[in-house]
This record gives structure tokens, sequence and C-alpha cells, in this order.
């Protein structure tokens, strides 16, 4: 079974998106399922590069058992379209960036990832860089919700046994 390819996508590539990576890969190697998947994030815009998660962000996950200190922001790469089943937005800037740079044939594999979580009752996770710590651990609790949803589909559509 080919592996089912999964980007996060936020703008910087330092808070939300690295943060659902980490919970989403917490998420399937405590369901035995990370042989099933690859996972990665991104940013629409350059300005982290290189850059390790904002250290709140690494706090709060770690607070939750998830270390994210290894990774590194990167920015979405026009080949990310081809390469990736689903390409997840964090809100709404990043999902019309996307969608603007997305070559049609591949538009199906961008979603909002807060569609995974309607009981949420909104499709944007807040960016918490300019919020106090408890923005963190809202945006930990969204990401949760949406990671358990969208494994959740992948199982309902079939794209997991």
């Amino acid at each position: 079974m080919e592996k089912i390819k999964v980007l996060f996508v936020c703008m910087g590539n330092i808070c939300r998106s690295p943060t659902a990576e980490g919970v989403f890969t917490h998420l399937v190697q405590t369901k035995k399922l990370a042989h099933l998947f690859s996972i990665d994030s991104a940013g629409t815009h350059a300005y982290h590069i290189g850059d390790a998660p904002d250290l709140r962000s690494q706090k709060a996950a770690l607070e939750r058992g998830i270390d994210i200190s290894h990774l590194r922001g990167r920015k979405v790469v026009f080949g990310d379209f081809e390469d990736f089943d689903f390409v997840l937005a964090m809100d709404d800037d990043n999902h019309a960036i996307l969608m603007g740079a997305c070559p049609p044939q591949h538009q199906h594999k961008i979603h909002y990832f807060l569609s995974f979580a309607p009981q949420l009752n909104t499709h944007e996770v807040p960016d918490p860089y300019y919020s106090g710590g408890q923005g963190f651990e809202r945006v930990l609790d969204m990401i949760e919700a949406a990671s358990d949803g969208f494994l959740k589909h992948l199982h309902d559509t079939k794209r997991l046994g």
C-alpha cells in the first residue's frame, strides 16, 4: 500500500503547521499506523526557513508529550501539490494562497484542516504567534480535534483499512 502523504500548511511554519505535524504524527504512532503515512509541514511564506518551531509551540506540545523541537521551517514548493495527497490549510489566507499557486488538477487536495472538526464551528486555526500562552493551548486543542477527525475521515473513506 502506498503511503498517504499529508502536508500541514500555515504562514511561517513555526506555530500551527509544525504543531499539526507533531500532533498527527503522534496520533498515528499511538494507533500503530505511522508506517502508512508520510507527514510534513510547510509555510506559505519564507520567513522562517530552517528555523525550529516557536518555543511557545514547542513548550505547549511537549506538555502534552509531543516533541516538535526537531522540525524545521520550510516554504511550500510547487512540487508539493503533486507529491502530497492532502494539503491542509490552517486559515483563509493560507487556503487562498495555496489555491492560487496550485495547478487546477491538484486543487482537490487542498482542504481546511478544521473541516475535519466540524464540532468546533470554525474553519480557521487562529495564529497564536501574537497571543499569550492560552492561544497555544487553544490551537493544540483544535489541532487534536481535527487530527482525530481527519484520521476518522481516512477510515470512513476507506483510505485506511
